[in-house]
C-alpha cells in the first residue's frame, strides 16, 4: 500500500496521533468486530474495510514501523525495512477455524501484546448480569496449536431466602442483554452451583457461547439451620413439660404437628421427626427438634407457692455427683 499514495492510518483506526499502543489495539478490535467478512459475508466493501484497518494496525502496532512511518509517510517501507512484507496483505479467511483464530493470529505476526478480554461474571443486584467487552480471554502471542483455548464461561451469585432454597424458586436474569428464566430446584444447600448451558459469554463472529454458572447464597433463617443433611432448630419447652412430660404443637416446613415429650426428659435432648427434614435427591431428611428450657421473665404469686413447695419437698441434690467431681 505504501507504493499507492499516503494513508493516514491514524484516520482510519479512528485514534489520535498521540494515541498510545494500547488505545490502537482497542480501536483495532472494536472494527475489526464490526468489518470482519464473517460477521459481513459477501460484503466486498466490508472486506475492503477490513484489510485496510488490518494494514493501519499493522504498522501501528510495531514501534519502529510507526516510528518510520511518522516521519516518512507514504515512503516509510522504503525507509530502512529490513525485510518482511509490507503492510499490503491478502488475507485468506478459509484457512482460519474462527473469528478469534484469525484476530490472535493477526496480533500474533503484529506483534501485539497480549491483553485480556471478555468477562467473568460477578455478583449482580435485582438480577442482572452485566456484559461488554470482547470475549474470550485475550489475545495470546504465537500460534494456534500452542495457544491456550478461548474460556467463554462466566459467574455471577444469587442470593434466595432459606424458604426459597427449601421450596425451589425461579429467578429472570439479564444474560448478555438477554432475559433468561432460571429454575432453581428445590433442597439446593448454601455455596451450591447450577450451570446454565449456553448461556455465559458469545464470541463474536462465531455464534459459540459458553456456560453460565451461578453461585448461590443461601440467606440464614432466624429458627431453622441446615447442619449438612439435617434440618434443626431450638424447640422452646417450660420446666413441667420436661418434668412431667406433654404433647405439644410444634411447627414442621409442612405446617403443624404434634410431638410428644416423655416425663423427666432433661434439656438439650432432640427429638427427630422422620421423612419432615430438608428435600434430598428422590427423599426428605429428618428434623431435629432441640429441647431449650425457656423460663419466664416473672412468676405469679401461685407459682412461687408451687416451687417453694418443690425445694421443701426436692429429695435430691441435683449438685451431688458435681461437688465430688470437681474437687481438685
Amino acid at each position: 500500500m505504501a507504493g499507492s499514495g499516503y494513508k493516514d492510518y491514524f484516520q482510519v483506526l479512528g485514534v489520535d496521533r498521540s494515541a498510545d499502543a494500547d488505545a490502537i489495539k482497542r480501536a483495532f478490535r472494536k472494527l475489526a468486530r464490526q468489518y470482519h467478512p464473517d460477521v459481513n459475508p459477501g460484503d466486498a466493501s466490508a472486506e475492503a474495510r477490513f484489510k485496510e484497518i488490518s494494514e493501519a494496525y499493522e504498522v501501528l502496532s510495531d514501534p519502529d514501523k510507526r516510528r518510520r512511518y511518522e516521519q516518512f509517510g507514504q515512503y516509510w517501507n522504503q525507509a530502512g525495512a529490513s525485510g518482511g512484507a509490507g503492510p499490503g496483505m491478502d488475507v485468506d479467511f478459509g484457512r482460519y477455524g474462527n473469528f478469534d483464530d484469525f484476530i490472535n493470529d493477526l496480533l500474533g505476526r503484529f506483534g501485539g501484546p497480549a491483553g485480556a478480554g471478555g468477562f467473568q461474571g460477578s455478583g449482580f443486584p435485582g438480577g442482572g448480569f452485566p456484559g461488554g467487552g470482547f470475549p474470550g480471554g485475550g489475545f495470546p502471542r504465537g500460534n494456534a496449536a500452542a495457544r491456550t483455548p478461548v474460556n467463554l464461561d462466566a459467574e455471577a451469585t444469587v442470593s434466595i431466602s432459606f424458604a426459597e432454597a427449601f421450596r425451589g424458586t425461579e429467578r429472570a436474569l439479564s444474560v448478555n442483554n438477554e432475559r433468561v428464566q432460571v429454575r432453581i430446584p428445590a433442597g439446593v444447600k448454601n455455596g451450591s452451583r447450577l450451570r446454565l448451558k449456553g448461556k455465559g459469554n458469545l464470541q463474536p463472529g462465531t455464534g459459540r457461547r459458553g456456560d453460565l454458572y451461578l453461585n448461590l447464597n443461601v440467606k440464614e433463617h432466624s429458627v431453622w439451620r441446615l447442619d449438612g443433611e439435617q434440618l434443626q432448630a431450638d424447640l422452646p419447652v417450660s420446666l413441667d413439660e420436661l418434668a412431667l412430660g406433654a404433647t405439644v404443637t410444634v411447627m414442621t416446613p409442612d405446617g403443624e404437628a404434634q410431638v410428644s415429650i416423655p416425663a423427666g426428659t432433661a434439656p438439650g435432648r432432640s427429638l427427630r421427626l422422620k421423612g419432615k427434614g430438608w428435600p434430598l435427591k428422590g427423599r426428605r431428611g429428618d428434623l431435629l427438634l432441640t429441647l431449650a428450657l425457656k423460663m419466664p421473665s416473672s412468676w405469679t404469686a401461685d407459682e412461687q407457692e408451687l416451687l417453694n413447695k418443690l425445694r421443701e419437698q426436692r429429695s435430691e441434690n441435683p449438685r451431688h455427683d458435681w461437688l465430688r467431681s470437681a474437687a481438685l
